[in-house]
């Protein structure tokens, strides 16, 4: 419990950043292509990385890669690439750029909705909100079935562990404890 009274989950404690996106974003449904993109795009490029890393540099990322409008991003050039890895406001890592570009060219090629394709992945039922961090998982079967299935459709950067935190972060599963003060989504 905070200050403020209110039981949060452990991951949002210490830094406002931290409790501002637990409290407000976190969990909460995320449509539309461009927000599902960016989503896609910043949890790939927080593999490895502490989330707080993302959250720092999220507003140079959205300057970097045009607020995450698909359609320029996937025009993005060699010289695109080559700026983005001499941008210290984002995370430099050429693999994670070029996964972006690739991405956002893919949801282009897309014969469905990337809002309508993602969100098949959430799970239609679930047993209440986890009692402790220890009962959340990494992966499941359907965030292993979305990463199979982005990767056949041409994405990349995005394995079973990514596709399940941006399956919590948008809200297609509530990961919130059961004492967490952040009302369940409807």
């Amino acid at each position: 419990m905070e200050d403020d009274g209110k039981f949060r989950c452990p991951w949002g404690l210490g830094s406002e950043l931290y409790r501002d996106y637990h409290d407000f974003e976190w969990g909460r449904p995320v449509h539309g292509r461009d927000a599902l993109y960016e989503r896609i795009c910043l949890e790939s490029f927080q593999s490895g990385l502490a989330w707080i890393t993302i959250l720092r540099k999220r507003p140079a990322f959205r300057e970097a890669f045009a607020a995450f409008d698909v359609e320029k991003v996937a025009r993005f050039t060699d010289k695109d690439s080559e700026r983005l890895m001499g941008d210290a406001g984002i995370v430099r890592n050429k693999a994670k750029i070029a996964a972006s570009i690739r991405n956002a060219r893919a949801v282009l090629d897309l014969d469905v909705e990337l809002d309508e394709l993602l969100w098949s992945f959430a799970p239609s039922t679930r047993n209440g909100r986890p009692e402790h961090i220890r009962d959340v998982p990494a992966v499941t079967a359907e965030s292993t079935a979305m990463a199979k299935e982005l990767k056949r459709r041409g994405f990349a950067f995005v394995g079973p562990t990514t596709a399940y935190a941006l399956m919590q972060a948008t809200g297609m599963v509530d990961d919130h404890l059961a004492q967490c003060w952040v009302p369940a989504a409807s």
